[in-house]
């Protein structure tokens, strides 16, 4: 077993696709397949199962590729190792970022005041894919915090909602969430996970909300409520500013009307130096937010 050949298997694996994988590696589609095929005789078994224009990995491929993940992410993290003790090491740290993305520019930028020689890969809406994480770092949603790492809880915040200072209900410090069922709601996209939360309270409550506009943008969003457009939820610690004197938000009565933001990173991998500094900063940063001194 050569380390070429377990090299090519992990891309045909991780794209499941023999002539995508094939042109990425730049190697002709027949001589990964004869690699792959060379391969699968030598362990005894099929990796894949053959489909008319694709490749599909079976229960045998995908036990393989992660004992392969392992052995090729160990070698890669000797090499990473023994650079960042000697200081030799430019890689950028990956954060993947999946929460609270307008909070960034100022956690970098606080960040780059104490370490002005790191630099970042971001990544925002990458698919998950078959392996390991391929971020060094990763902000999500504490409920749901990436397979196959580690994660630290950043803060737990109250989800309130905010409606226009005229608004009926603006006089009232709380609401039940049934008040709501009859609202017009400004929400985040589908797929984002603040909107997912959220939408799962108003189902726990009994009702399906009514969509009137859909936008990831706080200052837009701020506006459609300020217009009289709608109400919204919105998390209290991470929202990114006031919501100014003609917005009022509310509390709500149900306790738990919460979401919590996990740090999270790779359970096999190795970690640099500059990933450390960054991880420990980041959780000091949060926690300064969630007590109000940020």
């Amino acid at each position: 077993m050569e380390l070429l050949q377990l090299k090519y298997f992990q891309t045909a694996a991780r794209m499941q696709h023999m002539t995508k994988a094939a042109h990425s590696l730049h190697i002709s589609q027949p001589a990964l397949s004869k690699m792959i095929a060379s391969l699968e005789a030598e362990l005894g078994t099929k990796l894949f199962e053959r489909e008319r224009k694709s490749i599909r990995l079976n229960e045998h491929g995908k036990l393989f590729l992660h004992q392969v993940d392992i052995a090729l992410q160990a070698l890669e993290d000797g090499k990473l190792q023994l650079q960042d003790a000697s200081g030799s090491v430019d890689a950028a740290i990956t954060l993947d970022v999946r929460v609270s993305s307008h909070l960034l520019p100022d956690l970098l930028a606080d960040f780059r005041k104490e370490c002005p020689n790191a630099e970042f890969q971001l990544q925002q809406h990458v698919l998950s894919s078959v392996g390991m994480p391929s971020f060094d770092l990763c902000l999500s949603d504490g409920a749901a915090p990436p397979k196959g790492t580690t994660s630290v809880c950043l803060l737990e915040e109250e989800i309130v909602v905010a409606v226009p200072a005229d608004h009926p209900l603006a006089d009232r410090d709380r609401v039940r969430l049934q008040e709501l069922k009859e609202e017009s709601f400004i929400t985040l996209p589908p797929g984002k996970s603040l909107r997912e939360t959220t939408d799962a309270f108003c189902r726990l409550a009994g009702f399906t909300p009514r969509i009137r506009f859909e936008s990831d943008d706080p200052a837009t969003v701020r506006g459609l409520i300020r217009a009289g457009q709608g109400v919204a939820f919105l998390p209290v610690v991470t929202w990114g500013g006031s919501t100014g004197p003609d917005v009022v938000q509310l509390r709500l009565e149900e306790s738990w009307c919460k979401r919590s933001i996990s740090l999270s990173w790779p359970k096999e991998r190795y970690l640099m130096q500059k990933a450390v500094l960054f991880r420990d900063f980041a959780i000091r940063y949060f926690s300064r937010l969630a007590n109000g001194t940020g």
